[in-house]
Parts: structure tokens; sequence; C-alpha cells
């Protein structure tokens, strides 16, 4: 007698989630140590993390294990004890899948904590109860802001070095709570956290009876991770394949990721710039031809006629609003945008760039600086000879060689979002949020 299979559930959610604050804060070992007490790390990991820790490992309170060294895979990582690069880990719970980035704290590698926390639902921004916030605590949150992260947990970490004091977290929560506030996240979460004993990160431990909340993996579980699925829908061209599409052999697919919403074989839609119309024939993956496709899928879309479509083009539905959930893009050469200069030479405003928006690359100038972001007050900063540093965030307007199709970053973060990149040295030297047509 044959036993029932029951088959895989698939419909547990995933959380992105990155990491913020400043070197030495302990955001690395913070990582290593939740997937530890989550079960996440596989035995060979674990006899790999043993062998590196007697090698490379900075941890001198017997601990042992350097759970910091989990992440931190580089040799100059591990030489230094710093985290450089952004690191991706994958596990899961019964209740969630998780993707996390581990992102650098140090100043020089800002870039790479904007990279990391592009994608993310949700940020846990470290600090450290010995040392109290710093520029870099502040700074990071006020990134997490711009890039419009919807939830954010503040881990007051190292408490096992304050004697797990209630009064320690209480006033570096009232000193940050006011700060934070100013930059319009959905949630806030404060969390006492000892990221070298493990407490409240997967387990409550003993140490903090006097707090109440969740615990970090229980915050984790139960935070919303916000769906592009309620945008409208948004498709950028990323790649033209001529093939044979069943009965439409003749026709060529449009190739790329769906950026919001969702499109069903059959519904009108627009493409832009051009501003022609067509109807959705089928739409394939590599699986087979499916009749719907959702945000976050890449697939290919056939069209009902021929119709020239390039690489950068838009597919968006027929009509302003026409899915009911907002307007059309907005189609324009120049807007106003939040500039993070992520290059150690300065801005140039009589110098173009490469600005790469979507799948669509042109070339750009910024024309005039409005104010430059003071991250230590949140005040917006005026002067009579602007000029933008590494670091830096401003406000600037971006007059571009060809029209970009884009949304407000507000609404859209994957179309609303942009890098400007140097022609000669190729390095990305800013990341900017498009925040609406320039005045």
């Amino acid at each position: 007698m044959s036993a029932e299979v029951t088959p895989l559930t698939t419909s547990i959610d995933t959380l992105r989630f990155s990491t913020a604050g400043s070197v030495d804060d302990g955001k690395s070992t913070l990582i290593g140590r939740l997937l530890f007490d989550a079960q996440a790390i596989l035995e060979d990991q674990l006899a790999t993390l043993k062998g590196a820790t007697i090698k490379h490992g900075h941890v001198d309170t017997g601990e042992p294990i350097d759970f910091s060294l989990l992440t931190d895979g580089l040799i100059a990582e591990r030489e230094q004890g710093i985290t450089i690069d952004v690191a991706y880990r994958y596990f899961a719970t019964p209740k969630r899948r998780f993707i996390i980035a581990d992102t650098p704290g140090h100043e020089q590698y800002t870039r790479n904590m904007v990279t990391g926390a592009s994608t993310a639902h949700l940020t846990i921004i470290l600090v450290d109860a010995t040392r109290g916030l710093t520029i870099q605590s502040r700074r990071h949150a006020a990134i997490a802001g711009l890039l419009k992260i919807p939830h954010v947990v503040v881990a007051i970490n190292k408490m096992d070095l304050v004697g797990y004091a209630e009064d320690v977290f209480v006033r570096l929560r009232d000193e940050f709570a006011p700060f934070l506030a100013q930059l319009g996240f959905v949630e806030v979460t404060f969390i006492p956290v000892s990221a070298l004993k493990g407490e409240m990160l997967a387990n409550r431990g003993e140490a903090m009876p006097w707090f109440t909340g969740p615990t970090l993996l229980e915050t984790l579980e139960t935070t919303q991770a916000h769906q592009a699925v309620e945008q409208p829908f948004r498709f950028s061209v990323q790649r033209v394949a001529r093939s044979k599409f069943g009965e439409m052999s003749n026709l060529r697919g449009y190739q790329g990721r769906l950026d919001g919403g969702a499109i069903t074989v059959g519904e009108d839609v627009t493409i832009l710039p051009s501003m022609l119309e067509a109807k959705i024939h089928s739409i394939q993956t590599y699986a087979g031809p499916i009749t719907r496709a959702n945000a976050g899928e890449v697939v290919t879309l056939v069209l009902d006629q021929q119709i020239d479509v390039s690489r950068g083009d838009m597919l968006v539905k027929h009509g302003s609003g026409a899915d009911g959930l907002g307007a059309m893009p907005v189609v324009a050469d120049r807007f106003a945008a939040d500039l993070c200069w992520l290059d150690t030479t300065p801005i140039d405003l009589n110098r173009r760039y490469w600005i790469k928006h979507t799948t669509r690359s042109t070339r750009a100038v910024v024309e005039s600086i409005e104010y430059r972001l003071n991250v230590e007050t949140l005040e917006e900063t005026v002067e009579t000879f602007p000029k933008i540093q590494v670091n830096d965030i401003a406000r600037v307007t971006v007059a571009c060689q060809q029209p970009l199709v884009f949304d407000a970053y507000t609404d859209n973060r994957a179309t609303g979002c942009f890098i400007l990149i140097d022609d000669t040295t190729n390095r990305t030297v800013a990341a900017g949020m498009i925040q609406g047509v320039a005045k």
C-alpha cells in the first residue's frame, strides 16, 4: 500500500531585510547568531565556521564561534573585522522565507549599504549600547527613509556589556525615536539584544525579563511584506526575442520583469514613450505559457501585432489609471530627485554622466542642486556655491538626453530609481530617487 504524498506548500511569502548602522555595532554577528539560533546553518558550514574562528576570529570572550565570519567571507573582512561588501543569506522558518542583506557600516562603503537596502521590505539598524548613536546610525536611517523602506527595527545591541540595564535601552530609544519619526517609516520597533549571547534574537533568554515585546525573529516573521502587485502594471522591456510563439510564430516576444501590478492575456496595453497600443496575445515563461503574470516575475510578453518595441520601452495598461491603481507613468527628460553621492570625486555640474533607469541608458547632466540634507539634523541646507561630496544627500534637478518613463519613487521603487555612472571610469557615482517632474 503506497503512502499518500502531501504536496509542499508554497503559500508562505518572502521578506527581504537588510542590516544597517555604524561600524563595529555587531551587524554580522547578529545575522550569524540569528541563523545559528534559527537552525539555518548546516553542519559542514558550522565546522568551517569553527575553523575560521580559530584563524580569523575576533571574539575574545571565550565564545567558541565568531558568528560574524559567516557573512564576512572576504579575506580583508576577516583580517580587519569589518564588513566591506554586501553578503546575502537565505533561510526559512515554518512561517516565512527570508533574504538577508548584511551591509557595511563603515562610511567608506556607504555605497554598498545603499545597494543592499534598495530592495528591502525592512531594515535592522543596530546601535551599540556602549557607544550610543553615531553619525552613521543617523546617515543609514536617513538613507533607509529616502529608499522608502517601510519597516525599521532598531536593535540596541551589546546589552550584555551594560549589564542588560533597562535605563540604557530606554535612553537610547527615546533619543533615536524623534529622529526616525521625521523619516516617514510605516513602523518602527525597538528591541534590546545581545548578538554575541543570543539574547532576544530567536530566543528570549532570561537576561532581560523587563522587556515584554517580541523577539527579533518574531518581529521578522510577522512584519507585513509590502507587495508590488498592488501597484499599477509596469513592464520595462529588457530584450526583444525572435522565436516561434505557437500559432503566432511571426511575432516577437518582449522579455523583462514586472516592476509592478499584474497582466493577463487579452488585456490592452500601451507602449511608452511611443504611445502605440496592442493586446497581450500570450505570456511565455521558461516552464511554458501562463495566463497571468504578477509583479516580480520574469516573463516574455507576446503582442497581437507587429509593433516597433525596443529595449528601454515600458508597457503599461491602456488608459490612464486603467487598472484603478493610479495614473500613467511620466514621460519626461527632466525631473527632480534625491541623490546619494557615492564617489570620492565631487559632483561636476558641467559634465555629462550615463544614467541607467530601469532598462534604459542615456546621457544626463545634473543641472542644479536645490539643497543638501544634513543627516544629523535632517535640515535642508542651501548654499551659495553648492557642492556634493561622497556620502552627501541632496535634492537635484537632472536633465536627460532622451526622455525616461518613470513614476515617483514613493509610488514605485523600481521605476522611480536610477544610478549615475562615470563614463571614463565606469564607476557608479550616485544613486537617485525620482520625486517628480522638475519645476
